[in-house]
């Protein structure tokens, strides 16, 4: 409760931070380089002094405890083997300190070695594997311990794309099968948004939002979580309120037309934002009013999107559509948006005024497929 971390005794690198981990839960840690996420996970692990607040694991507190105490292991960025020593006698390392006997210790090296598809390569050198062996060899080792906890810092920032995909998958089931709590610290808001029961993102060492990825996604919290959580991030503008129109204006030719019963944001300077996707393609049956024309400053054709840029007000705005769209460079092209679409946020304290009301997704129970 109420953790911070200071290293000069002045400012705090980690402030104030309060959070419950359920246990079997697989929680993240999310957000930019240097804003306190490792730092967080080393003091979880007893690496980190505490400088103030109470760490409990259970019902103990640990603020003292060294880590050989507080039952729990730790998979690390770089791998961390140790290259004189085989597979084998790298993941049963920590079975040798705990003095766990030698049956035990084949017993579960085997099983482990199994589930992670590593039974072949037991007798050989970690430099005589690929960066997804090693990273599966570390992994091992941290579940051979049976520790009820498991501490991960973005340990697959070292492989390729393809790998790393696979491997967010692999750890998720490991994770599910064995029951265990996993902290997992990522400054990849889509590794964040795929593995994570719920995420925790931090900036500058303070929380700015806790929940379930799917709920921060369509309600972030301020413009910060807004642009941080979704590729391509959200589209933010400043907005004037005009009374007598009963608009918000972003620019000389987009206005959003505000219903009554919202004109209370009339008289606020707001922070509009929507994501790319909710940016539609106007037709012929899209009255003028509600419809506005840019011109097109980049394009990516993904194959199974297309994702295009226009400037308002000097900032890059991003459109992402599905499928395969022959767009160009320099194109003027007819949008629309739905006032339900957009967030509102304070342009003072940055706080969310106005979630979506339809984001335009499809949102089915499991009797579809029954």
């Amino acid at each position: 409760m109420d953790i911070s971390k200071s290293y000069d005794k002045q400012s705090n690198v980690i402030s104030n931070i309060n959070v419950t981990i359920e246990p079997g839960e697989f929680f993240v840690l999310v957000g930019p380089s240097g804003c306190g996420k490792s730092t967080m996970l080393r003091m979880i692990a007893g690496l980190e002094d505490i400088t103030g607040g109470t760490l409990k694991i259970g019902d103990t507190e640990v603020n003292d405890l060294p880590p050989s105490k507080r039952d729990l292991s730790m998979v690390f960025q770089n791998y961390a083997l140790y290259p004189h020593l085989s597979v084998e006698e790298n993941i049963q390392f920590g079975l040798h300190v705990k003095k766990i006997e030698k049956k035990e210790r084949a017993k579960r090296t085997s099983e482990v070695a199994a589930m992670l598809g590593l039974t072949e390569y037991l007798k050989r050198k970690p430099r005589e594997l690929s960066g997804g062996q090693r990273q599966r060899v570390a992994l091992a080792r941290a579940i051979v311990n049976e520790a009820p906890i498991c501490l991960m810092d973005e340990p697959l920032s070292n492989l390729d794309a393809k790998l790393r995909a696979h491997m967010r998958s692999e750890i998720r089931q490991i994770q599910r099968r064995l029951g265990i709590t996993m902290i997992y610290v990522t400054h990849d808001q889509i590794e964040a948004m795929t593995m994570g029961d719920r995420i925790m993102i931090l900036h500058e060492g303070s929380i700015q939002q806790i929940g379930k990825p799917i709920d921060i996604y369509n309600n972030p919290a301020n413009p910060f979580v807004a642009t941080f959580i979704g590729s391509p991030p959200m589209n933010l503008a400043s907005g004037v309120g005009d009374n007598l129109t009963s608009t918000i204006r972003l620019n000389d030719s987009i206005v959003i037309p505000v219903p009554t019963v919202d004109a209370h944001f009339l008289t606020e300077r707001v922070i509009v934002g929507i994501r790319p996707e909710h940016i539609k393609a106007a037709t012929k049956e899209t009255e003028e009013k509600d419809k506005f024309v840019v011109e097109v400053s980049n394009v990516e054709i993904l194959g199974n999107e297309t994702i295009f840029t226009f400037l308002l007000n000097e900032e890059s705005w991003q459109v992402k559509w599905s499928g395969q769209w022959q767009i160009e460079i320099g194109d003027k092209i007819p949008l629309m948006m739905n006032y339900e679409s957009f967030c509102f946020f304070n342009s003072e304290t940055k706080e969310i005024m106005k979630t979506p009301s339809d984001i335009e997704n499809h949102v089915f129970g499991k009797e579809v497929f029954v």
